[in-house]
């Protein structure tokens, strides 16, 4: 009996060809983020009468769902999602839809969470992971060929959910969107002359954006604060910079960072959480978990090099835009060399929601590494 025939009849065979690299480096990383959301949160929390280890308890109580939504996910050969985009497509618009209205939460300006009891779902989050199965289902039926027509049905696809996660407003949720819908597009087989359209829309597209006043004034300051030393948001970054470059070589020491006891880099357990790495483990440290991220980003991309079909290729291309943009963007906003968007950094930053879908990525990712001979 053939491997193929084998691993088709015997869905535990696929098993055998668990990319074990990948699952061990998601898990590790995180691992790294509980000691840094921990060593960013200890002592506020401690002062704060709450215990030194509630935000540690939480985030290591995500990991562990987490890695239990990686195997589920594993486990579900994916092209069963694939054939059931026409649900998930509707649902997930539906979700967005109605954390817009008074059954979401609302917190830090935005409106984009459910409370259950004392854990905020973001469905934002969830989102991303429905639009790439959606957008490479439809792009492998058109077989690597895309012309004006499915360029702009594949546009219309993410631009519905796009436009939903907008208005909460979340702006660096958007832009994940986008970085996705390029990624996947430069593999599901737009040409280059579209590529070419597409760009010159965005760029036409950003500056009405900037011309009308479609974005809000903090949204503005938020994202010249690299750009503009006096901006009221440049605060923020300061703060970043002075604490990534006090670190030095080797770094002050786990736990004993005075930019992190003393709380001067705002949300620095989640979205600035790269500073605490850089002040407490100094250059070697931030190198290790590049390094870290690096490799899941390479096995993601021998995965969908390997996958079997069109489909299971693009879901890999989705992710590894996901993560690269997240990762690049997150890093270099507290580095001062980009945007400050309020991404979140993968596997790092305290949070259930972008912890479980990172977690549910690479799932997505190890499911079609698992069925590549299927």
């Amino acid at each position: 009996m053939s491997l193929t025939t084998s691993t088709r009849k015997n869905p535990a065979a696929a098993w055998r060809h668990l990319d074990l690299s990948l699952a061990a480096t998601a898990v590790i990383t995180s691992i790294f983020g509980c000691v840094m959301v921990y060593s960013a949160t200890h002592r506020k929390l401690a002062e704060a009468g709450l215990g030194a280890t509630y935000d540690l308890k939480r985030q290591a109580a995500f990991v562990v769902l987490g890695i239990g939504l990686m195997v589920l996910v594993a486990s579900i050969d994916y092209r069963i999602f694939r054939d059931y985009t026409v649900v998930i497509y509707p649902v997930m618009v539906f979700v967005l839809l109605v954390v817009l209205t008074p059954l979401g939460s609302r917190s830090r300006g935005q409106q984009g969470w459910f409370q259950i009891s004392s854990f905020q779902l973001q469905p934002s989050e969830f989102a991303k992971l429905a639009l790439i199965v959606c957008l490479a289902a439809y792009c492998a039926n058109q077989r690597g060929e895309l012309d004006w027509g499915a360029l702009v049905r594949v546009i219309g696809f993410a631009a519905v959910p796009m436009a939903l996660i907008y208005k909460q407003p979340d702006l660096g949720t958007t832009l994940v969107f986008v970085a996705i819908l390029l990624g996947m597009l430069l593999v599901a087989g737009a040409r280059p002359r579209h590529l070419a359209v597409l760009a010159a829309l965005g760029v036409l597209g950003v500056v009405a954006v900037l011309q009308l006043g479609v974005l809000k004034h903090y949204q503005l300051d938020r994202l010249g604060a690299f750009l503009d030393n006096t901006n009221r948001s440049a605060y923020n970054l300061n703060q970043s910079k002075i604490a990534i470059g006090s670190g030095g070589v080797l770094g002050k020491g786990l736990f004993k960072g005075s930019q992190t006891n003393l709380s001067y880099v705002p949300e620095q357990n989640t979205d600035f959480i790269f500073t605490v790495v850089g002040e407490e483990l100094g250059l070697v440290g931030s190198v290790l978990l590049l390094a870290l991220f690096a490799l899941m980003v390479w096995r993601t991309w021998r995965s969908a090099s390997l996958a079997k079909d069109l489909s299971g290729t693009l879901i890999c291309v989705g992710i590894l835009s996901m993560f690269v943009f997240q990762i690049f963007e997150n890093v270099g906003m507290t580095m001062g060399i980009m945007p400050i968007t309020g991404i979140p950094l993968p596997f790092m930053s305290y949070g259930g929601s972008s912890t479980l879908v990172s977690f549910a990525a690479v799932g997505l990712v190890m499911n079609v590494h698992m069925r590549r001979f299927s």
